[in-house]
Order: structure tokens, then C-alpha cells, then sequence
């Protein structure tokens, strides 16, 4: 297994563990930093194990951030309603 496949299920590993502890921000500081971090990682792991295994590690990702995907496309399906106004 490549190293970048290591740090995505480390990251997985840290991102399941951090959403078990209780958060008085509903967790949003700590899904920066995952995003932060989740991003570059996608990036290493698409140059090393090529793009089909690096879509799979961007849905992993996607599901375990659900809710700043949701809020993302919100804010670009909002962009798009404007754009039409």
C-alpha cells in the first residue's frame, strides 16, 4: 500500500475520531481543518495511485464532510439563481 493510501486512512481514522468528541461548534473548526488537510492529501493520492482511486478517496472524503458539501452546493446552486436574476 503506498503512503499516500496510509495518511487517507489515517486521515479517515482522525476524521471519525474527532467527529466522536463533543464540540460546542458543531464541529465546523475541526472540518476546516480536515478540508485543509483532506485537500492537498487528494491531490497526492490522484499523483500516486491515479485518478479512479483518487475519485474513490474524494467520495470517502465527501461522505465523512457531508454537511460542508451540502452547504456548498447550496451556496453554488444560490450563485447560479442569481446569475439568471
Amino acid at each position: 500500500m503506498s503512503l499516500s493510501l496510509v495518511l487517507a486512512l489515517v486521515w479517515a481514522l482522525a476524521a471519525n475520531v474527532l467527529a466522536m468528541i463533543p464540540s460546542k461548534d458543531n464541529h465546523w473548526t475541526r472540518a476546516y481543518i480536515l478540508i485543509g488537510i483532506g485537500i492537498p492529501l487528494l491531490g497526492y493520492v490522484t499523483y500516486e495511485n491515479g485518478p479512479w482511486i483518487g475519485l474513490l478517496v474524494l467520495a470517502a472524503g465527501m461522505s465523512v464532510l457531508r454537511w460542508p458539501v451540502r452547504y456548498l452546493l447550496r451556496w453554488v446552486r444560490r450563485q447560479i439563481g442569481q446569475e439568471k436574476a
